[in-house]
């Protein structure tokens, strides 16, 4: 009897767009001890991330190219822009999103996601979360669910305790 292998969609020209947006705030191309900087200070982050970061990238620095997997040989770290902002804030409401970021996301069905009643959605574009929802029953019971910018700035204590634990620099 033969066994039936399923058919994996792999036409990534569906998702090979580009948008015509406008960001706020953007660094420069290329990844160097300037550019963390500058993007901490763009997010008006607390000295000790700041340290964190530039710990982050000197061991970035530090670090081999991984030979397992795809061949990363081929990417050029000083062509690549780590920091876009496309909007002033984060919306509650997937109304409030720019339009232009909205067609984004429609593309790639992030809104119907949400409207299937997931626990929560954050939706981020470039560098930063443009959308977030948590359901209201999750919230009451004293679920925290929100970006690593949001949680820097509300819970601070929390945020410094746990942040970097998984997934370490």
């Amino acid at each position: 009897m033969a066994v039936k292998k399923p058919v994996v969609d792999n036409d990534r020209s569906k998702f090979d767009f580009k948008d015509d947006i406008v960001y706020l705030q953007q660094t420069k191309r290329g990844l160097t001890r300037d550019t963390v900087e500058e993007i901490s200070a763009l997010k008006n982050e607390p000295d000790w991330m700041l340290k964190f970061r530039l710990r982050a990238y000197d061991h970035f620095l530090q670090r081999p190219m991984p030979q397992w997997g795809g061949d990363l040989g081929q990417i050029d770290f000083d062509r690549i822009i780590y920091y876009r902002k496309p909007s002033e804030r984060e919306e509650k409401s997937w109304d409030d999103v720019p339009e232009k970021i909205k067609a984004t996301f429609e593309k790639l069905g992030i809104p119907e996601a949400e409207r299937k009643f997931l626990a929560g959605v954050g939706a981020q574009y470039d560098s930063e979360v443009v959308y977030h929802s948590v359901r209201e029953e999750l919230s009451k019971i004293g679920v925290v669910f929100m970006g690593t910018d949001q949680a820097l700035i509300e819970y601070p204590e929390i945020f410094r305790k746990y942040f970097g634990t998984v997934v370490p620099p």
